[in-house]
């Protein structure tokens, strides 16, 4: 279960606390905003920081097991995620060049690319994707001019105005705070999807942070579900992001 723990953490992260405000309990939406507005509005929500650290609690399931870890979680914008878990036991790095781990528990390291996260979730995706995840912003950075709009009775859907036989992406955007509620990847020939929920957003310096993420990963009638909540954020403070590869370590293939 610990291996399957740290490929899910790999692959999925791809993501004083504040007031939590939970976004789309008084839906106000507007039949005359375009998709390129709406996507416009929500793309100027992005935080804007340097530095974030942050305590992070994990709940992974999968089927009748879980298991649940405390860990701490630091990223520089553009750069760098870094998570601690286990008592300095476990860390993981991940660069726009590279994903990194140690396990000091069994002795094994892992040293790649993102081909790990490629074969896990069947989409190719990067740095920037997985800075999304964790942020509450649009995985996959869309052009507003291949979006259209669709009403639920909570939310702006936007979907793609091209039917992608291979990929299917929706994004379910507040009508107050414009943050994401939630966004879906589905790829019909693999039966494989990945729904991101945005349970509750908190207020870190006037921003808006995730506080509350579930991220549930189904192939065919096999699923993974991940929560994440974050707490006790701080921006901006000098970081460190230490991480050496140990030496007589075995390299695992995951």
């Amino acid at each position: 279960m610990i291996k399957k723990f740290i490929y899910s953490l790999i692959a999925v992260l791809f993501f004083s606390c504040g007031i939590v405000k939970k976004i789309g309990v008084e839906p106000v939406l507007d039949s005359k905003l375009k998709a390129k507005q709406i996507l416009k509005t929500h793309q100027k929500q992005k935080t804007d920081f340097t530095t974030l650290q942050s305590r992070l609690k994990l709940e992974l399931t999968e089927g009748n097991k879980s298991q649940t870890h405390t860990l701490t979680l630091r990223m520089e914008r553009g750069n760098t995620i870094w998570v601690n878990a286990f008592l300095n036991m476990v860390r993981l790095k991940i660069t726009p060049e590279k994903v990194q781990m140690y396990n000091k528990l069994d002795r094994t390291f892992f040293d790649g690319d993102y081909e790990i996260i490629t074969d896990f979730l069947g989409i190719t995706l990067n740095f920037s994707n997985l800075e999304n995840v964790l942020l509450g912003d649009a995985l996959f950075n869309p052009k507003a001019n291949a979006l259209k709009k669709e009403l639920n009775q909570t939310s702006y859907v936007l979907t793609p105005k091209k039917v992608n036989e291979l990929l299917q992406v929706l994004y379910f955007i507040n009508p107050r705070s414009f943050k994401l509620e939630g966004q879906s990847v589905y790829q019909p020939l693999e039966n494989r999807s990945l729904d991101i929920n945005y349970q509750s957003f908190q207020d870190i310096d006037k921003q808006l942070f995730p506080k509350s993420i579930t991220i549930k990963v189904l192939e065919n009638q096999n699923e993974t579900n991940l929560k994440l909540n974050l707490k006790s954020v701080i921006l901006n403070q000098p970081l460190r992001f230490p991480f050496k590869m140990p030496s007589g370590y075995k390299q695992i293939d995951l």
